[in-house]
């Protein structure tokens, strides 16, 4: 009985050290080094805040709750509104963080004589305040009564109410806040790997002030083994979570505890891959 509590705290513990190790160590590499800074770093920024927040009221609020199950029910409590609210904002503020940073990779890779006129910092600072916008928006949305958060036996963690009764929230926030980003983040991707493999066959050569030097085919291989890595990454990470969602909000069934478990590990987890996915999309 105590076997998938004492296991899911183990996982939920290892993946939030390693995510605000990682998301801090992005982020002081980011300040501290001058170079690394560029007109669209607030979108990078915008992930790391989200994930780094997202790592210190998720994880804690799962670790403590599979220790010690609460007693009475905490779905009306406030703090449970509270974190269901901050679940949904940063997990969504996250995914479109990251999805923009796919936008701007492709624009860069793929429109390369253009970017400097399409990608200036005002342009980003106006997507960051869209973005933002949109995910609170969202977030509210069952605070005033259209939605519902739930405390979850099986993640330990409050959170959107997938029940038939909220199915146009669920719906709502599924095809309009979870599935633009992520099939945006995959198609753009994949796009740059098609990219990357035609200039493999044909190579290039890249010239400074000094002399003109010729790129091996490896360099392009690289980077689109790193494009697909994160697409697939991104996938394993997101898509039982989605199917856990529709399934119990048109089914009316609770899935079993393990994969509701394993879903919500694996989509929080997503945060600790977020710096490795930003650190292997940069050049």
């Amino acid at each position: 009985m105590w076997a998938l509590p004492l296991l899911y705290s183990a996982l939920m513990l290892l993946s939030g050290v390693a995510s605000l190790s990682g998301n801090m160590l992005q982020l002081m590499l980011l300040l501290l080094h001058r170079e690394l800074r560029s007109d669209t770093l607030s979108l990078t920024l915008s992930c790391c805040f989200s994930d780094i927040a997202l790592g210190l009221s998720a994880f804690p609020f799962a670790i403590y709750h599979g220790l010690t199950p609460p007693s009475g029910p905490p779905s009306e409590g406030v703090l449970c509104q509270g974190g269901g609210f901050l679940l949904l904002l940063l997990q969504t503020s996250s995914l479109h963080s990251l999805a923009w940073a796919s936008v701007d990779k492709f624009l860069e890779i793929c429109l390369a004589l253009s970017y400097g006129s399409l990608v200036t910092a005002a342009r980003c600072r106006a997507v960051l305040l869209l973005l933002w916008s949109v995910c609170l928006g969202g977030a509210v949305l069952p605070l005033l009564g259209f939605g519902c958060y739930a405390y979850s036996e099986a993640s330990f963690l409050c959170g959107p109410s997938f029940s038939p009764a909220h199915r146009a929230f669920v719906l709502l926030w599924v095809g309009g806040g979870l599935a633009p980003p992520l099939l945006a983040m995959v198609s753009l991707y994949g796009l740059v790997v098609c990219v990357a493999r035609r200039q493999a066959r044909r190579g290039t050569f890249i010239c400074n002030e000094l002399h003109c030097y010729y790129v091996p085919a490896n360099v392009y291989l690289r980077s689109s083994i790193a494009m697909l890595s994160t697409s697939v990454c991104v996938l394993v990470c997101w898509l039982p979570y989605i199917s856990v969602c529709v399934y119990e909000t048109f089914s009316g069934h609770q899935s079993p505890s393990v994969v509701s478990a394993l879903s919500t590990w694996l989509v929080l987890s997503s945060t600790a891959l977020n710096p490795w996915i930003t650190c292997l999309t940069q050049r």
